[in-house]
């Protein structure tokens, strides 16, 4: 019963293209019995999902600076301070994830190891940048900031993903925020046809 009533939470708070790529992963079993993260750019929210699809939790998130649904190609072999403003983007797409080490001895969810692209902790180390503010602000207007990466609430992390995803692989669904949802996920239309 509670996962009925979260998922009834979701689908009318939720934006349509998080609703109808979540109802397309469970509905075809795209997940392959995997946790899995819808992550809403426009919004700046996550969305987590064990491997039946129920909805877990959710939580604000940091994303790329720049806007875009592309990663440059190379830009996971380069240096943070090589990458240009422009080129801060948080890719669109799908992405089997899983847990594993980056700088620092971190344990991060490697979400597209060869862009390096993570979802982690939000990272407080230049003040400068209110990471924590962002997080907590009532919209999401101010949410893109990162290189690439996605940021979430140290304790959404540490008791919702880490959980869920340890000694598993699982689904990372990046919505776009310019491409449509077709050209990013094309299995959904093949589904939509079908049920017509």
């Amino acid at each position: 019963l509670p996962s009925v009533s979260r998922a009834q939470t979701l689908e009318t708070s939720a934006s349509d293209a998080v609703n109808q790529v979540t109802h397309w992963v469970t509905a075809t079993r795209d997940n392959n019995g995997w946790p899995f993260i819808v992550i809403d750019k426009i919004a700046a929210e996550v969305f987590v999902f064990n491997g039946t699809g129920a909805l877990v939790d959710r939580a604000p998130a940091l994303l790329g600076s720049a806007p875009g649904d592309e990663s440059v190609p190379g830009i996971g072999d380069r240096q943070l301070n090589e990458i240009k403003p422009h080129e801060r983007t948080t890719p669109a797409g799908r992405f089997v994830a899983n847990f594993g080490v980056a700088s620092g001895n971190r344990q991060v969810l490697w979400v597209d190891y060869s862009t390096a692209i993570s979802l982690h902790a939000v990272i407080t180390t230049n003040k400068q940048e209110r990471r924590l503010e962002r997080l907590q602000s009532p919209t999401p207007d101010d949410n893109r900031i990162s290189y690439g990466c996605i940021n979430v609430p140290t304790d959404f992390y540490a008791n919702i993903v880490r959980p869920l995803f340890t000694n598993t692989l699982g689904l990372v669904y990046i919505l776009p925020e310019a491409k449509s949802l077709h050209a990013v996920f094309p299995a959904m239309k093949s589904t939509k046809k079908a049920r017509h």
